[in-house]
């Protein structure tokens, strides 16, 4: 976009780095937060929602997740609901979730009363009426994430009970089959429309797998698990595909972060680049645009992605197009981060607003450089910085050399 102040760019895992390092969380523990509970008590509705940490693998906290609320309260733990709704909402739903903390063993799913119950809570279809008693009232202290969502007042749990839990059917058939390993229970759960959250959930509660193997996952991981599992059986699905015809310019603007997604007629390959701008979440101390990238060519990847869960929830999008318009395509999506994204919220932020850029009708050229100057009338930063940070990109062009295209 022309007229927008120039700010130096530099090639640097920084914000990586960053939303590893708790020290960083301080800047989001100063929002004003409600007193919402009194004593060591509470009574609520659970949307349903649980959380499961991973401080201390496999001795973990496992948690209920319970608002001071009586009612509906799916929306609190919903990122499927959350689109058009800005940052300060999301904050205010997810603090009104308390986390009742208990510590056990990952492998214990069957055993104990809090287990059970964390499993209850998962395969919940509806909300979970309970009455949690702490052993002191909760702190007011608000937990951010990179891969997962926010949450609010934490105190260690004496004791939990709910009203009558019904069970969703689809998680209650896959729960019940013992025999069904994982990635297949998490690839029928969703053909069979659960939302991703909610699959997120149940592997996270370990409903999931062969029963010798069943465990529960920290949150993160299976955040992560879940959108990186369906992704890779969709694009090994779509390299069977034909390739687009023409090249798509897809775009959408949410929470101050701007999304491309350029998809070029070819084979099978995939990058994220992420620009964050100074006083943005994860690049507060800085006073340059921090750019960096993860990619894949056809044959996929074998580590993790550097920049994190994100990779792998755009990835889900973009393989769910695919699957919808059985083609393939090179795809590149560009990330610019402004700093209006001021406080983490998670990667569905990622997933559900390039999933929503993917709903929309594109833009269509026949020629790269004319995707690339209409691209650049969108995006801050100049293409010529992203394509000098991005791999796929510079593999584009230099085809289009060689080839005389």
């Amino acid at each position: 976009m022309q007229g927008a102040e120039e700010i130096s760019i530099t090639r640097s895992p920084i914000v990586y780095l960053n939303m590893r390092d708790p020290k960083f969380l301080k800047y989001y523990y100063k929002m004003k937060t409600v007193e919402l509970i009194k004593g060591d008590e509470l009574s609520g509705s659970s949307p349903p929602d649980i959380f499961i940490g991973s401080y201390g693998y496999p001795n973990v906290f496992i948690s209920p997740m319970v608002p001071p609320l009586h009612g509906p309260t799916e929306v609190l733990s919903t990122p499927e609901m959350w689109r058009g709704i800005d940052i300060p909402k999301i904050v205010e739903y997810r603090t009104l979730l308390v986390r009742g903390m208990y510590k056990s063993n990952v492998h214990n799913v069957e055993k104990g009363k809090v287990e059970e119950l964390i499993r209850d809570f998962a395969l919940a279809e509806k909300n979970v009426d309970a009455n949690i008693e702490f052993t002191r009232k909760p702190e007011l202290r608000v937990v951010f994430d990179e891969n997962s969502q926010p949450f609010g007042p934490t105190a260690p749990m004496k004791n939990i009970e709910t009203g009558n839990i019904i069970s969703d059917k689809k998680l209650e058939t896959a729960y019940s089959d013992t025999d069904m390993d994982a990635t297949t229970a998490m690839l029928e759960l969703y053909e069979k429309g659960v939302p991703v959250s909610k699959i997120q959930k149940a592997l996270s509660a370990g409903l999931l797998g062969l029963g010798k193997n069943r465990k529960f996952v920290p949150t993160r991981w299976s955040i992560t698990a879940v959108d990186d599992t369906i992704s890779k059986n969709k694009i090994n699905n779509a390299k069977e595909y034909e390739s687009i015809d023409s090249i798509m310019v897809y775009e959408n603007v949410a929470l101050d972060n701007r999304w491309i997604i350029l998809m070029v007629p070819g084979s099978w390959s995939y990058e994220l680049i992420e620009a964050w701008y100074p006083n943005t979440t994860w690049n507060m101390s800085s006073n340059e645009i921090a750019i960096y990238s993860s990619y894949e060519y056809f044959e996929g990847r074998r580590t993790y992605a550097e920049i994190g869960g994100c990779y792998y929830a755009a990835r889900l999008a973009v393989s769910e197009l695919f699957e919808r318009i059985k083609r393939q395509a090179t795809t590149v999506i560009l990330r610019e981060t402004h700093s209006g994204y001021t406080l983490p919220v998670g990667v569905w932020n990622v997933r559900e607003h390039v999933r929503e850029a993917l709903e929309k009708e594109p833009k269509r050229f026949d020629a790269l450089t004319d995707a690339f100057s209409y691209i650049h009338t969108k995006l801050d930063i100049p293409i010529a910085d992203w394509i000098k940070n991005s791999r796929i990109l510079k593999d584009l062009l230099n085809q289009r050399k060689l080839f005389g295209r």
